[in-house]
């Protein structure tokens, strides 16, 4: 099944991140925010919670795929006009450990931690899916880089938990933010790193026939 060049199809972004807003902006990609509810009947895509014997790799491309088919079931849901649906999944990974979002301020200061004057690898995971006539089409492209950070005292991790920054990021940090001071070197995607890496995403959606 292909997708009409002639007429765009839609474009939804299934995330409630800022940053990868503001990356589609950065290259033009007309796209709509798919709505989300708020507590307590919050929408809720997939349990992010790792599996046991699940590597680095395979959790943030399952995370992705779900989050692209949960919000292409939300346009169904809600009787939106169909189109194509975008969501991404960032994670970080030092020593085979997967590192999510800090449970707490204790949480991100362990995280931060294991990272200081070491190497990580920061795994994103993008996909599309949408509706066909037989079903769904869905992809993904996955964006693995490496990064090193400088060693942290523990006064420069104190201030960073502090400033709050850490909280909702794999990680515990955002390379675009405060954090940014820590990076010795990184190899890769910078925009994989902050949470959308824009040529597989940009390739990606020419596959479905998006072009802008």
């Amino acid at each position: 099944m292909s997708l009409s060049t002639t007429v765009p199809p839609a474009l939804y972004l299934a995330s409630r991140s800022p940053r990868r807003r503001e990356l589609l902006t950065q290259i033009g990609a007309p796209f709509l925010v798919l709505p989300f509810r708020g507590l307590p009947r919050e929408d809720i895509d997939v349990l992010e919670d790792v599996r046991d014997g699940e590597d680095a790799e395979a959790y943030v491309v399952r995370v992705a795929r779900a989050k692209a088919v949960g919000g292409e079931q939300r346009l169904s849901w809600r009787r939106l006009s169909s189109g194509l649906v975008l969501s991404a999944d960032t994670t970080v990974e030092i020593d085979g450990e997967i590192l999510g979002k800090p449970a707490d301020a204790a949480d991100a200061t362990r995280m931060l931690g294991l990272l200081s004057g070491r190497s990580h690898r920061v795994l994103t995971a993008v996909a599309v899916a949408v509706a066909v006539s037989d079903g769904r089409r869905l992809e993904h492209v996955l964006s693995i880089s490496t990064v090193r950070f400088s060693p942290l005292d523990a006064r420069d991790i104190e201030r960073y938990v502090g400033s709050g920054e850490p909280m909702d990021k794999a990680g515990a940090y955002g390379i675009q933010g405060r954090a940014g001071a820590f990076v010795e070197h990184i190899e890769g995607s910078y925009t994989g790193i902050v949470g959308l890496p824009l040529n597989e995403t940009w390739q990606l959606l020419r596959r479905f026939g998006l072009h802008f």
